[in-house]
């Protein structure tokens, strides 16, 4: 369940899918389980194992353990007394050491065996990226996972004891363990390098305490506010031993140790903690009173009167707090977030009549005071990010088209033979100015027509030699010249000064050449034939079609 880390390694093959090797098939899949444990990480409640600091004290030790503390990450919800039993069976002539001081001189250079162990507590230490609060879902991950520091507190008393409070005069000596490598690693446990120890006055430890109580209300109403399903029961708990003063007394210990003149008097350096404690109790109040809704709506009527009563005694110590220590408020999580978002921002996310996604020249013009070129619906620029031409086809549409195009190419490239390349030189060789070479580009799209032929020369071809000629009217009247019809398809032409079958222009003056033969006239329409011109036994040229 460590999705942290399935994340980052997720990060180096997404790179090499993408970059690398291409396989976006991979890719894909990889991202959809890295979504999945995004959404694991802020769903998913994981179980926080113990660590545990074990010494092995005594010369029948094996030399790379003996008098050495190591640091031990427990297994899940495994308790210290199953993770003493389990250590011990390796051991099974070790004798368990009652006290968590470190042992004398005696036991580290006798003969025997002697185990310590004990409970501590891993140091947060957040990552650089955490530059701003974040979820506690998120941040519970780092609490028991990649730690290097971890602490045992161990209460002392000095002075005299009051018997009134205790917490007058109860000193924490702290000691702090630096491990080899984070844990958990290669290994679930790894050698102590490092011991020091601090002392913590009773003032720092209520201003601590007081900081933890905090946070774990606030929490556990985070928890509550993003998992409506979650037990009542540690809520009613938690918040119960904090208002009710029967049950843990409260702050009102501190009130009496700390908040008096004689300590005030004797200890004028704690003036800016006891400020700070003051406002910790303070700060408590609006925590408890987001923590009393979330109670009132999600219980039972079971447990109706034991929320009356955690009420009664909650507005009691409101009015109280509140009159001694000021008022304090908290911003919801909505508020929050809208504050920490620029403006524009939240203009160009809740735009109310823009039906479309804006382009990043139309967020960014939103805020800019010139006037407007093209309204929109709320007066705003609209620009958008393709041209106009481009919103007007789908994108089969412009599929098909270039399907279309594809096949009048292929079209366009079997009825093209030799009469065009004679047609493309006649107008290169003549003087045509740059404004009517657009004729040439409409070739590409429009099969070319041959000149029609001047309704002069058709009369005297057909009265001198008898040529073929296109006529829709019927064999039988050859007395007149029938009609000349234009045809879209493929069209013969003579051109000035160039030769066909061997022959120049001026041995066939003004005379198209005969169409060469085929299997029925009706492909030609109807024919005038003419045996002098045409034999059966008679060929076309090789480059004629």
């Amino acid at each position: 369940q460590m999705w942290e880390e399935a994340i980052a390694l997720g990060k180096e093959l997404a790179e090499q899918y993408e970059n690398e090797m291409f396989d976006y098939e991979q890719l894909s899949e990889l991202l959809r389980k890295q979504a999945q444990f995004y959404e694991n990480i802020v769903k998913v409640i994981r179980p926080k194992p113990d660590y545990f600091a074990v010494g092995y004290y005594g010369q029948g030790f094996p030399t790379f353990i003996r008098n050495k503390v190591f640091i031990y990450r427990g297994k899940e919800y495994e308790r210290r007394e199953d993770f003493e039993a389990r250590l011990l069976t390796q051991f099974p002539n070790a004798e368990k050491m009652k006290t968590t001081s470190p042992p004398g001189d005696d036991i580290k250079t006798s003969s025997g065996q002697y185990i310590q162990c004990f409970t501590v507590k891993p140091k947060l230490d957040l990552p650089s990226k955490f530059h701003r609060p974040v979820s506690e879902q998120i941040v519970s991950f780092y609490r028991v996972n990649e730690v290097q520091r971890f602490e045992y507190s161990r209460p002392v008393r000095k002075g005299e004891k009051n018997p009134d409070n205790e917490f007058a005069n109860m000193w924490i000596e702290r000691t702090i363990y630096v491990t080899a490598y984070k844990l958990p690693g290669i290994l679930r446990w790894f050698e102590v390098k490092s011991v020091f120890m601090v002392e913590i006055s009773p003032l720092e430890n209520a201003i601590e305490t007081m900081q933890l109580t905090n946070d774990k209300i606030n929490n556990m109403v985070q928890q509550h506010l993003n998992d409506p399903n979650l037990p009542i029961n540690p809520l009613s708990m938690l918040l119960n031993g904090i208002v009710d003063p029967a049950v843990m007394g409260g702050f009102a210990n501190y009130e009496k140790a700390f908040f008096t003149e004689k300590y005030m008097h004797e200890h004028p350096e704690d003036h800016d903690k006891i400020e700070k404690l003051k406002d910790l109790i303070a700060w408590q109040i609006p925590f408890l009173a987001e923590g009393i809704r979330i109670h009132g709506e999600k219980v039972t009527e079971a447990l109706r009167p034991f929320h009356e009563r955690m009420e009664a005694c909650f507005r009691q110590l409101k009015d109280k707090v509140e009159k001694q220590y000021g008022v304090r408020a908290i911003l919801s999580g909505l508020e929050e977030r809208r504050g920490s978002r620029p403006r524009s921002m939240v203009r160009s996310f809740t735009m109310p009549s823009s039906s479309r996604p804006l382009s990043v020249a139309s967020v960014s013009s939103l805020s800019s005071d010139s006037t407007p070129s093209r309204p929109g619906s709320d007066g705003f620029v609209l620009e958008p990010l393709l041209p106009k031409k481009m919103h007007s086809r789908s994108q089969d549409k412009l599929d098909k088209d270039d399907l279309d195009k594809d096949k009048k190419e292929k079209k366009k490239e079997k009825r093209n033979s030799k009469h065009q390349e004679i047609f493309d030189k006649e107008f290169k060789s003549t003087d045509i100015s740059l404004q009517q070479a657009e004729a040439v580009i409409l070739s590409e799209t429009i099969s070319p027509l041959r000149p029609q032929r001047p309704k002069s020369q058709v009369l005297s071809v057909m009265s001198s030699e008898r040529r073929f000629s296109v006529s829709p009217a019927p064999p039988s009247s050859q007395l007149s010249p029938p009609p000349i019809t234009p045809r879209a398809k493929l069209a013969f032409s003579i051109q000035p000064n160039l030769e066909l079958n061997g022959m120049s222009s001026s041995d066939i003056p003004d005379v198209p050449p005969p169409l060469p033969l085929k299997g029925s006239t009706a492909d030609y329409g109807n024919l005038m034939e003419s045996q002098d011109l045409v034999s059966p036994t008679t060929s076309p040229p090789a480059h004629q079609r």
